[in-house]
């Protein structure tokens, strides 16, 4: 499977949804502002972020990040929590896309990156700070939201492959008679399918474009797989809440999204037909029913896209923390650390409610041996 830079075209617009607004607002937070009660945390390195609040001169860690929108509406409640627990450390996070979260921390702007999809060996190789650790920090699904005028209680139908001939500009038109033939008993208008795609480079594009060549040879062949894509089709929009917004505002038009960004709106996703022949909508229950398909991954075997078992959504997929082996400062180092081993763990319960699913057991128990190999200047790690 191949990536493909995006070619000139009409430029993005630059809506933004009312969710990503939210989010950008929370993610940047003041924690002198966080005022309401917190739970203690269970984790095993509170103690150590208690060491490490205050770096030289009684200076406070200030961890700043960059990267997925996919991730922006999970990590703006967990860090506003976090900080409510840890008033010696402030989290700033610019919610940018995967491409540009990968491009901060290989220049080392900031401290930790975020990416829908893990660094490859080229990219880790121009990291600037040395060697990368890839963490995984939670687990999420894509609807494919549509703006139709269906019958009340209707739901469009799809398989990946009209999907894929929608986003090819080979079906054109909502009442093309390969759609009409999933939705049998709806009539579908004779009018144009307006289609959004993003146009910053994106992991969210990554997992759509991986779920769209693993299910039909033509996308793989024609497009492929890539954070950036040659769209044969369609208009650009930048964010998850960009697409979300245009779709929204634009009758007769389909995009994909994180799933968290439909909230607020009166956007449906569409059921996709999964490899079981179910037709299944993202869910916490159907994208943990994808992810138990694949238990073990890694930074470089992680697509969990169009996985067997009939409960599970096909378009699924892990985000991913990105930080440098070797931290250069001790204090923010170990703050960090501290803070991703909380979010990879207690701060998973803040998922489900945005939605996203709880990252498995398992999956922690990888974020926590990821974590393990970071190291403060000396070479002393920050957790046993």
């Amino acid at each position: 499977m191949s990536g493909h830079h995006a070619r000139p075209g009409p430029p993005p617009r630059h809506t933004t949804h009312p969710l990503t607004a939210a989010a950008a607002a929370l993610v940047v937070l003041a924690v002198g502002a966080c005022t309401s009660s917190s739970t203690t945390t269970t984790s095993p390195t509170t103690s150590a972020v208690a060491a490490a609040s205050t770096g030289p001169g009684g200076q406070k860690p200030t961890l700043t990040g960059a990267g997925s929108t996919f991730d922006a509406p999970f990590f703006a409640v967990a860090f506003a929590k976090y900080q409510q627990q840890h008033p010696g450390v402030t989290i700033s996070y610019a919610v940018v896309g995967s491409s540009a979260g990968i491009a901060a921390i290989s220049a080392k702007q900031v401290d930790f990156g975020a990416s829908d999809v893990p660094m490859n060996a080229s990219e880790l190789a121009g990291a600037h700070g040395g060697s990368i650790t890839q963490v995984p920090v939670d687990l999420g699904g894509e609807g494919i939201a549509y703006n139709l005028s269906l019958p009340a209680g209707a739901r469009l139908h799809l398989t990946g492959p009209v999907l894929a001939a929608i986003y090819l500009g080979q079906i054109t038109h909502w009442n093309d008679p390969a759609i009409t033939a999933l939705n049998p008993g709806i009539t579908l208008p004779d009018a144009p399918i307006n289609v959004v795609h993003r146009s910053d480079g994106s992991g969210t594009t990554y997992i759509f474009s991986n779920y769209l060549s693993s299910i039909d040879p033509a996308w793989a062949s024609k497009v492929g797989t890539g954070k950036s894509l040659n769209w044969p089709v369609g208009e650009g929009a930048e964010g998850n809440g960009s697409v979300a917004t245009d779709v929204f505002r634009t009758p007769f038009s389909i995009g994909y999204i994180e799933q968290a960004y439909s909230l607020g709106l009166t956007l449906p996703f569409a059921a996709i037909r999964n490899q079981a022949g179910t037709y299944v909508t993202p869910s916490a229950q159907t994208v943990a029913a994808d992810a138990a398909q694949k238990p073990a991954i890694t930074p470089t075997e992680f697509s969990i896209v169009n996985q067997p078992g009939a409960a599970s959504y096909p378009i699924s997929g892990y985000s991913w923390a990105l930080v440098y082996t070797r931290q250069p400062g001790q204090a923010t180092g170990q703050a960090l650390v501290t803070m991703l081993d909380w979010l990879t763990h207690d701060g998973q319960a803040y998922a489900a409610a945005n939605g996203y699913v709880p990252l498995p057991p398992r999956i922690q128990q990888l974020a926590r041996t990821m974590l393990q190999q970071v190291t403060g200047p000396a070479g002393t790690r920050f957790l046993s």
